[in-house]
Order: structure tokens, then sequence, then C-alpha cells
């Protein structure tokens, strides 16, 4: 088996291939398939929001089939939070849908431990990888350090793995992500080349190569000023938290000594951070909202902020309290969704199964 590679010159290959993939999913929506989606750890943040859940609004009023996956399983591989998926699958789904995405025929949101065969395609993609390669993906690394785990579980250096699974089971050929994603997207395109090449001799290819539609939202640092804004760091402002909680919250957020307000993503990190964010909102770039603020100071920045975010959330925490008063919606959209991504895998798996001479 010839070793796989983690190149990181080829980010500017995927540049190149993503703005292609923009421009031609504009109007041919119905070539693509994207995967995507989130593990139910928590509730979401803003950083989820302006990050993933509205260019997933964006794509799926394109028309382009869109699967939104809940990736309980993976919650498995590094947290002890089992007790709390259940409920953090339903609060991602009202997330989800008070932010704009509609299941519908081209819409899927389902969580994989209801796909029994899809994950049935575990074990012969783990055939196609070797251990040297599970043990070099950098994404694993930085994970397990992130987590601080000093016992790793199978599970974590299986779970690019079983990402593939989730990519290719649907023949998901797009794939929203980060640039520190990427090498979890070459191990997927690595089995799904491997998987035609080996199998496919005698017939036509099973699993497409997919391709990484990279994220045009800068990384959010947390409130903090130092870290990506995640729930775990105490540094995220919540999609389900009140206004007065969003303004107390950005009150303490870090900033700087300095009076005068410059956008300076490099020497002023925090300050630009917060700038950013009330571009995320207004639209409005931010050197000319710095401009604006000028000797405004620290305080000008948070009040703008405050003002720009509960403006902008406003209409999806309105529609979020609606949601969590119908809780059999929510199962329905779940169940709906976990079925016909069955019907989806159970296809690919007879064709998995003619591939490998396995039908009896």
């Amino acid at each position: 088996m010839q070793e796989m590679t983690y190149n990181t010159n080829s980010y500017d290959t995927a540049v190149e291939i993503s703005k292609k993939i923009e421009t031609d999913i504009v109007n041919n929506p119905s070539k693509y398939r994207v995967l995507t989606g989130d593990r139910p750890t928590g509730r979401l943040h803003i950083g989820h929001y302006f990050g993933s859940l509205q260019n997933r609004v964006r794509l799926s009023h394109l028309g382009v089939p869109t699967m939104i996956l809940i990736a309980d399983y993976q919650v498995l591989t590094d947290h002890d939070a089992y007790q709390e998926i259940s409920q953090n699958t339903k609060q991602l789904v009202i997330d989800y849908l008070a932010a704009g995405i509609e299941p519908s025929e081209n819409v899927i949101i389902y969580p994989h431990s209801y796909v029994p065969e899809a994950n049935q395609l575990m074990i012969p993609f783990l055939t196609l990888v070797s251990n040297a390669e599970l043990n070099r993906n950098p994404t694993v690394k930085e994970e397990i350090q992130s987590a601080g785990l000093k016992s790793v579980n199978a599970g974590m250096y299986t779970y690019p793995v079983h990402q593939a699974v989730d990519i290719l089971f649907c023949k998901g050929n797009v794939v929203p992500v980060g640039k520190d994603q990427l090498p979890h997207l070459e191990l997927t395109r690595t089995i799904a080349r491997r998987f035609n090449e080996k199998f496919c001799t005698n017939c036509a290819p099973v699993f497409p190569e997919p391709q990484a539609l990279l994220s045009k939202t800068p990384s959010i640092i947390g409130l903090d000023g130092t870290q990506k804004m995640s729930k775990s760091r105490g540094n995220a402002i919540m999609l389900c938290a009140s206004e007065d909680e969003t303004a107390a919250l950005i009150k303490k957020a870090k900033t700087d000594t300095e009076r005068f307000i410059t956008y300076d993503p490099v020497n002023r990190p925090e300050v630009a951070n917060l700038l950013m964010l009330i571009s995320l909102c207004t639209e409005e770039e931010p050197e000319a909202i710095a401009a604006k603020i000028g000797n405004g100071g620290g305080g000008m920045l948070k009040n703008m902020l405050t003002e720009a975010l509960n403006e902008k959330l406003r209409p999806l925490r309105t529609r979020r309290k609606q949601l969590e008063a119908e809780p059999a919606y929510i199962q329905q959209v779940l169940n709906d969704g976990s079925q016909r991504a069955r019907e989806i895998a159970a296809r690919t798996l007879d064709e998995v199964r003619s591939a490998m001479n396995m039908v009896i």
C-alpha cells in the first residue's frame, strides 16, 4: 500500500479548486452534494454561526443537495459527556432550524448513529489505510493535545476514517472545511481512490474524491482574545444567549490599552477580532468601522458590537424560542432525516458489497 503524505503545500491547490467550485456551484447546484455537520457537544455559538451556519443556509437556498450530519459517535472519542448527547443533538437541530436551515428534498439532518448501513463501511475503509497514516494525521495530533488527553482511545485515531464514512456513504463531493481540516479530507480522498482502484476494476468507480470548499470567514477568536472561540474554554457567545447576557459577555471581552481604535490583526488581534465581528453583522469593512470609532475607545467598540450582534441575531433567537416549544417537530426532523439517510446508505452499501464480491 502506498503511504499517503500530508503536504502543506497542497493548501494553495485546495484554494484554487475551492474558488472554481464556488463559481460553478451557483450555476450548477445539482452537480454537487455537500456533507457538513457538527459534534453534539453543546449548543452552537456565534463562531459556528458566522463560520458555517450562514454558509449552509446559502448553499441550501442555492438548491445544493446538503447532508447535515450530527456526529454523535465522535463525541465518544474525547468527551465523557455521553449523558448529554441526546439533548445536545436536539439543541443542534434547533440551532440549525433557527439559523434558517430547512429540511427539504435537498436538505437532510440526521445523527450518524442512526445510519447503521453507513457505519458498516468502517471495516472495509480501515483496511485501506495504515497505522502510520493515522498516527501522522496532524489534525488528530492537535485535537489530542487541545483536549489534554493522557490516554487516547482507538476511536480518536480512527475517527478520520469514520469521517470518510460520513462523507462517502452519501457520495458527498464537496465538504466545507477550514484549513486545519484538510488532512482529514485528504484521507477521505485517499480512501475513495484506493477503494475504486482495488475493488472497481470491473465496474464503475463507487466513490467520488471530494473537494474542499474553504471557508471565507476568518477564524473567530474568543472573548479572552487568545484562543479560538469555544464553549469549553468559556470564551464564547452562545446563539441562545439573551441580549442582556450578550451585552455582559462583550463588556468583559479583552481589548488592549490603546484608546484609539484601529484595525490591525497582527499587532492588535483582540481589537481586530471585535471589529471583524461587527463587520460580519453589518457587512461594513472593519477598517471603516474602526475609523468611525476612533478615539471612542474600547467602550464604544464594545457598545457597537453589542448593538450589531443583538440586531443580527434577534430573528434567530425569536425563532429559537418558538422551536424549543415544539419538541415533536424536532423529533420528526431527526426521524425523517435518519430514514432518508439510511435509504441512501443502503444503496451505497449494496454497491460496495457488489464491488467487493460479497453479494450472496
